[in-house]
């Protein structure tokens, strides 16, 4: 029986090409990766809710327009997507052949007997083209465009990134300057309250129902209010100039609405742990980046093995110009070869382990940032749980000081043995009291914000 001897190599390349390259399987969260107070075992989540459907406020959503069209970070990220799609275009040329033309003149000296007779000198003139193709017999050539498409997922979820916590710092930062807006029009019905003050404890004076230091007491009341207004003034000028460097726009004023008619969602639903993955771009990223790792990894493991390349060329070749495009200068000829690396000084063995040692880093990169986005959700619920606890007892609070301000100005008036630093200390504690349920209203709203963030939310 004679011997198929052209089947043999095929066989064995087939055979072979089974154990090289493997098949990538996505990682599952860490066992650790929870939220610590696990509130349902629902998978929904306000991740998944677009952020101009969570912020209804119509100034906010015309700012975080603004802050996705210009900002700078944002279209940085966009650039990097850019790259990636170029490196994965490139990834596919590498299934197609490589053509190259070639032409020239070439002088040259013989010393041998050529077909038209023996010359010392000889012009050589060529035009042809080359054209070689690498067939993909390990997979080396799939895995790399695995892994530049694996890039380029990663520099997409990278930019998501970027948005979402760019939506976030908006937001946040907008709720900071809607709270120091109350905070000064606190500050500024104070100043007028304590003016007020002034002028009763004057009246008074002049009845000799109180004396001189009241007067002054109440004097020192009245600036202390108004020393606090620049500090406040200060902050909403740094705070108007960081939304304007969110939006890449310059620095001047915001407009914006009132934060008694703020809101935002009040169902708080965080899903499962493992819902980070599909929904945080950060995570997904980090999943990518290992993905990218892992198929870097098949590459450098198929350089241990052959390479088939196939060559080919043709043109027209002579030594008189006049014969060049004639049918004997015509020439063609195809070539098949396989490369095995032998002693490669130790580069094949050394790739492979550093593919392997990124592989390895991009798999604790991953349970890291699961880690972390855990953590993130965490605290954002519980700075929404401690806000809301503040709550119930601010408002007793402010019910009860405002009744004391109340009950020892009208004591000051009718009793002489009242003294006008208790009504000092009432005032400045209704105001403490006042300017610090402003701060528990803004931190359950930027913890929403922020859980919204942690969760995911603000890509879609």
């Amino acid at each position: 029986m004679k011997i198929q001897y052209k089947w043999i190599l095929p066989g064995m390349i087939v055979i072979a090409s089974c154990q090289v390259t493997r098949k990538y399987q996505q990682p599952a969260p860490p066992p650790s990766a929870q939220y610590r107070v696990q509130l349902t075992t629902d998978s929904n989540t306000i991740a998944t809710i677009p952020w101009h459907s969570f912020f209804t406020d119509t100034v906010l959503q015309s700012l975080i327009q603004e802050g996705i069209d210009n900002n700078t970070d944002l279209k940085i990220a966009y650039q990097r997507i850019l790259i990636s799609k170029a490196y994965l275009w490139k990834s596919k040329q590498a299934f197609l052949p490589e053509l190259t033309g070639n032409a020239g003149i070439k002088q040259s000296k013989l010393a041998f007997p050529q077909a038209f007779g023996f010359v010392k000198e000889a012009t050589q003139y060529d035009v042809g083209i080359a054209a070689s193709w690498e067939a993909d017999i390990w997979g080396k050539l799939s895995s790399a465009q695995k892994a530049a498409y694996a890039r380029l997922m990663a520099t997409t979820a990278a930019q998501r990134a970027v948005q979402t916590q760019l939506i976030a710092d908006i937001a946040t930062n907008y709720v900071l300057l809607l709270s120091l807006d109350e905070q000064l029009k606190l500050l500024n019905s104070t100043i007028a309250n304590r003016q007020e003050d002034v002028k009763t404890m004057e009246a008074l004076n002049a009845s000799n129902i109180v004396n001189g230091a009241a007067v002054v007491q109440s004097k020192a009341n009245h600036a202390d209010a108004k020393v606090a207004i620049p500090d406040v003034k200060k902050q909403i000028r740094e705070t108007e100039n960081a939304i304007c460097l969110l939006l890449n726009r310059a620095p001047g004023p915001i407009k914006r609405g009132a934060l008694s008619s703020f809101s935002l969602p009040a169902d708080f639903r965080v899903g499962v742990p493992a819902t980070l993955l599909g929904n945080r771009p950060d995570v997904k990223e980090a999943e990518q980046l290992l993905r990218t790792s892992f198929e870097n990894t098949n590459v450098a493991r198929s350089f241990f093995y052959p390479s088939l390349t196939i060559t080919g060329g043709s043109g027209f070749s002579s030594f008189d110009f006049s014969n060049w495009f004639s049918g004997t200068s015509l020439f063609a000829n195809i070539a098949g070869g396989l490369a095995q690396p032998i002693l490669a000084k130790g580069e094949n063995k050394a790739r492979l382990k550093t593919a392997e040692a990124d592989q390895q880093i991009a798999m604790y990169n991953f349970q890291k940032i699961m880690m972390q986005a855990s953590q993130e959700v965490s605290n954002a619920l519980f700075v929404i749980e401690t806000a809301e606890e503040k709550h119930a007892e601010r408002s007793t609070q402010l019910q009860f000081l405002e009744q004391s301000v109340t009950f020892i100005k009208e004591l000051l008036k009718y009793n002489s043995s009242t003294n006008y630093i208790d009504v000092l200390t009432s005032e400045n504690n209704l105001l403490i009291a006042q300017t610090h349920s402003i701060e528990d209203t803004m931190q359950k709203i930027q913890g929403i914000i922020q859980l919204y963030r942690a969760l995911g939310g603000g890509w879609r």
